[in-house]
C-alpha cells in the first residue's frame, strides 16, 4: 500500500555520504510508489545558526542540487522550503502547549546535540523545541512513514505523543501517528572514526567533493591502529575503511574475502583504502559532475522550489484549519 512520506535535512551546508546511505537512497527508490514529500528545513537550520543566517541561506540551493543529483525527482517528489510555509511555524505553536520543558530536555536526541554542539546553559529556544517543529513538518504532511536513522527515533516517539494529545483534544482522530523507515546502514562514522560523520566536524565527504577530496579523505581514514605490520592480523570493529566497504562497495564477496584476508594478515591498509577510494570515485563522479549543472541553472532550481512549495502549502493549510477547529480558533475564517 503507499504511503505518504515526509523527509528533509537541514539547509547548514551541502549534503554528505551519511545523507546518501542514511536517507537519501531511500527516497530515490520511495518515490516510485509514494506520495513523498522532501523539506529543504532552513528554519530548523536557524536553530543553531541565528547569528549566522548565511549559513543556511546560502545552502538552500546546495541541498537542492544535492537531491537532484542523486536521482530525486520533482514530478515524482514534492520538494518544498520550510519557511515558505506558514502553516508550519503555526501548528509548532499550538503543540508546543502541549508539550512541558521537562519533556523536551529528556529527549535522547535532543540532550546528545546539545552535549555535542556544547551549548552549556546558553542552549537557543529554537534548538530544544526542535523535536515540536519537527513534528509540526510531519504532521503537516500527514506523513505515516518518515526515513530517519537511529538517532532520529526519539524524535517519531515525541511526534506520535503530539499526535495523540491533539486527536484527544479534537475528540477524533485528525493528525496520524507515523512509523519509522531505517536504512540498511547505520549511521556512518566520520572519517575520522570518534563521531558520526557531520559537516560541523569537518570529518564529512559532500556528495560534490572532488577528486583530491576523496584521495585526501580516504587516506587519512581510521583503520587499526594495531595493525602496524601487513603481516600482522587486522580488526574490522572499528575500522572506518570497513565501514564504507560495507556501505557503498557493490561487491559484497569482494568485501567479504578482504575481511577475512585482512583479519588473517597479509593485506596492507593502503591496498584496501585503494580499493574504496576507486569505489567512492566511481560512485561519487557522476553526481558530483550532475551537481555542477544544477547550480549553474539557478532559474531552473528556483522554479522547482517554488512549484513545489505551492503544492506544499495547499497540504498544509489543510491540516491546519483541522488543527485550529480543534482548538476552536476558527472563528475568523
Amino acid at each position: 500500500m503507499p504511503h505518504t512520506i515526509l523527509t528533509g535535512d537541514r539547509a547548514t551546508g551541502p549534503l554528505h555520504l551519511g545523507h546518501y546511505v542514511g536517507s537519501l537512497k531511500q527516497r530515490v527508490e520511495l518515490q516510485d510508489h509514494n506520495q513523498q514529500y522532501v523539506l529543504i528545513a532552513d528554519l530548523q537550520g536557524l536553530t543553531d545558526n541565528g547569528l549566522n543566517p548565511s549559513k543556511v541561506s546560502k545552502n538552500i540551493l546546495n541541498v537542492l542540487s544535492d537531491y537532484l543529483a542523486v536521482g530525486i525527482d520533482p514530478d515524482k517528489t514534492t520538494i518544498c522550503l520550510q519557511s515558505a510555509l506558514p502553516a508550519l511555524a503555526e501548528l509548532t505553536m499550538y503543540y508546543a502547549n502541549l508539550v512541558t520543558v521537562s519533556r523536551l530536555e529528556r529527549n535522547p536526541t535532543v540532550k546528545a546535540e546539545i552535549a555535542s554542539k556544547q551549548f552549556g546553559q546558553s542552549i537557543p529556544a529554537g534548538f530544544l523545541t526542535y523535536p515540536i517543529s519537527q513534528a509540526a513538518d510531519i504532521t503537516a504532511f500527514r506523513a505515516d512513514s518518515v526515513p530517519v536513522g537511529d538517532d532520529q527515533l526519539p524524535m517519531i516517539e515525541q511526534t506520535n505523543e503530539i499526535v495523540r494529545k491533539v486527536n484527544r483534544v479534537a475528540g477524533k482522530d485528525i493528525l496520524v501517528e507515523c512509523a519509522p523507515r531505517l536504512s540498511n546502514v547505520a549511521r556512518l562514522p566520520g572519517a575520522d572514526g570518534k563521531s558520526k560523520m557531520s559537516k560541523s566536524l569537518g570529518n564529512a565527504l559532500t556528495l560534490g567533493a572532488t577528486e583530491d577530496e576523496i584521495r585526501a579523505t580516504v587516506k587519512m581514514m581510521y583503520t587499526d591502529p594495531t595493525h602496524l605490520r601487513v603481516s600482522d592480523p587486522g580488526k574490522i570493529e572499528g575500522n572506518v575503511v570497513f565501514t564504507y566497504l560495507d556501505a557503498f562497495h557493490p561487491d559484497t564477496e569482494l568485501v567479504q574475502g578482504l575481511k577475512t584476508h585482512y583479519m588473517r594478515g597479509g593485506l596492507g591498509d593502503n591496498k584496501v583504502k585503494s580499493i574504496l577510494e576507486e569505489c567512492l570515485q566511481e560512485m561519487l563522479r557522476p553526481i558530483r559532475e550532475r551537481r555542477s549543472r544544477f547550480l549553474a541553472d539557478k532559474a531552473m532550481l528556483i522554479d522547482i522550489l517554488s512549484r513545489g512549495t505551492a503544492e506544499g502549502v495547499v497540504k498544509t493549510n489543510s491540516v491546519l484549519y483541522d488543527v485550529k477547529q480543534a482548538f476552536g480558533l476558527n472563528l475568523l475564517k
